[in-house]
């Protein structure tokens, strides 16, 4: 067999198993290649996963702030109702308040006038006097009226005013229209360290003056009425 034969039967024989251990050398790159880039596109998902979760924490945690924030507003603004309510209620309250006391004022005014006018048509007077003739000179300093628990006069006497009524003077303490009724009348006179007391029950009389005489005799007070047509004692 001549040379060249055999030397292109070689080269028949060796190309085939050239080409098959480069596409082994090829297939083994492309694995490799392969292989690294899978791994990288699982850490980069990965990666992306945990960004992801760290995000929805984040969005929970933002919308539990907003619910407490629009609770505290929503509880905020109910109070705000609530107390608006009762100042509005307190308001009514005072309203009312001051409508029964401008009520009342009014009747009292009413009442007030009305009696006045009973005792102008009735024409029934009162008048209390005090008498100290029978007293040591001096020996009262001062004298309490009141008619019916109410004050009606007060006295301070003088040196000259005590021994003017010693002296036979004549104190008038009060004189006023009255309802015609029974009216209770007290004084109390101060002697000294020492106060007494005189009281009576006087009925009213219609059309006419009664009088109220409070006495000093032995160191007591005492009291006496009448009624007259006049309007002197």
């Amino acid at each position: 067999m001549p040379r060249a034969l055999r030397a292109l039967l070689l080269l028949a024989v060796l190309l085939p198993a050239a080409a098959r251990a480069q596409d082994k050398s090829d297939s083994a790159s492309m694995q490799q290649a392969y292989e690294q880039r899978r791994g990288e596109l699982l850490k980069e998902l990965q990666t992306t996963q945990d960004s992801l979760g760290s995000l929805r924490s984040q969005r929970v945690r933002l919308e539990a702030r907003i619910d407490n924030v629009l609770a505290q507003s929503t509880e905020a603004r109910a109070q705000q109702l609530l107390l608006s309510g009762d100042l509005n209620a307190l308001l009514q309250l005072d309203a009312v308040l001051g409508q029964a006391q401008e009520n009342m004022n009014v009747q009292r005014m009413r009442m007030v006038a009305l009696g006045d006018a009973v005792r102008k048509r009735s024409g029934a007077v009162l008048v209390v006097l005090f008498r100290a003739d029978s007293a040591p000179v001096g020996a009262v300093a001062g004298l309490q009226l009141t008619i019916d628990n109410a004050g009606a006069a007060t006295r301070s006497y003088s040196g000259v005013m005590a021994t003017a009524l010693s002296q036979g003077a004549v104190d008038e303490l009060y004189r006023s229209e009255m309802l015609p009724t029974v009216h209770t009348v007290e004084a109390k006179a101060t002697m000294g360290a020492q106060t007494v007391t005189a009281a009576l029950n006087v009925q009213a009389t219609a059309n006419a003056v009664t009088y109220v005489q409070f006495s000093v005799k032995d160191g007591k007070l005492t009291s006496s009425s009448w009624t007259s047509a006049g309007t002197a004692p």
